[in-house]
């Protein structure tokens, strides 16, 4: 998979690319008033893999992005692999999100699964990954740590980890268990839908487990994303504790 060069800002971002290998990285700009710890750690890392670092003007940063904190990276394409590429625990916890129509609810949605500990992420080919700084930065650089395979559509992706043992579960409203009943400690490939489209029938018809997030008053609406996404996968972390 190829994509744009992009820039990542801030040091969150710059760093995790550095400590990742997520991307090549061509060169560190830091505003010559920048002293933080955070970002003075970043130039001394930089330094030390050979990595130009160079001292701008804040306003020449300004000019690149708003959110950037003093210190910006020009970066290659981040580094995908294929999905039989993941190398895999006993009791993996691999999820992929579909659908999901904005960068920063991506990016989000990828904090909360690096945070809980997912062992890799699925993602279709044409991904929120190319929007790189807003989706960094939502993540606070997870986005270039996690572990990330590309697959054309979900299909491929159950078709291929079930080969591997991962059980299929899917959020999901009908004919579904409660996330709090159902067992997560299995090897265990999750699919987590936008809030628009969701996931499509078909493939939550062939789903070995249908999850649904217990509400504690009647509601009807479903959760966004990333508040659903959170949810699941720190449920799946808690069980993996007990």
């Amino acid at each position: 998979m190829t994509e744009e060069n992009a820039t990542l800002e801030g040091a969150l971002s710059v760093r995790a690319a550095l400590d990742a290998g997520s991307r090549d990285i061509a060169e560190i700009r830091i505003a010559v008033d920048a002293d933080s710890p955070a970002i003075q750690r970043v130039a001394e890392l930089a330094d030390r893999r050979g990595i130009s670092v160079r001292r701008v003007s804040r306003d020449a940063l300004d000019a690149e992005g708003r959110t950037h904190g003093g210190i910006v990276a020009s970066v290659g394409p981040r580094r995908f692999l294929a999905l039989d590429e993941l190398t895999l625990p006993e009791r993996p916890f691999v999820a992929m999100l579909d659908g999901v129509e904005d960068p920063y609810n991506f990016g989000q949605a990828v904090r909360s699964l690096y945070a809980a500990g997912v062992h890799g992420l699925v993602v279709r080919r044409r991904n929120w990954m190319s929007a790189a700084a807003t989706v960094a930065r939502a993540s606070a650089g997870a986005s270039e740590r996690i572990v990330t395979a590309v697959v054309d559509d979900p299909a491929e992706a159950v078709a291929t980890l079930r080969k591997r043992g991962l059980a299929f579960a899917c959020a999901h409203r009908r004919d579904a268990t409660p996330l709090t009943e159902a067992d997560l400690t299995v090897p265990l490939f999750v699919v987590i839908g936008g809030e628009r489209r969701g996931i499509s029938r078909t493939l939550a018809s062939d789903a070995d487990l249908r999850l649904v997030i217990q509400y504690g008053r009647r509601f009807e609406p479903a959760l966004d994303t990333t508040s659903a996404t959170a949810v699941i996968a720190f449920e799946v972390a808690r069980q993996r504790r007990i």
